[in-house]
């Protein structure tokens, strides 16, 4: 079953307990910016999916499944 961007983003984050602060300093991606992504308010564009994807070391194509989803 495939998740909303969102709740997986925050899912993968807290699974890796990274916090916001590190996640930001690995993507160079404000912490702000990554509240609002987990929040649903903002959609992340393409490059910065894989800028997540790299720093959460998942494949970009699961958090591009949730993106479908939206």
């Amino acid at each position: 079953m495939k998740k909303e961007l969102h709740k997986q983003l925050r899912q993968l984050r807290e699974e890796r307990n990274i916090s916001l602060e590190t996640l930001s300093l690995k993507t160079r991606i404000g912490a702000g910016k990554l509240e609002a992504y987990e929040s649903g308010s903002e959609i992340p564009s393409t490059q910065t999916i894989l800028k997540l994807s790299n720093a959460l070391e998942v494949p970009a194509s699961n958090l591009m499944d949730g993106l479908q989803e939206v």
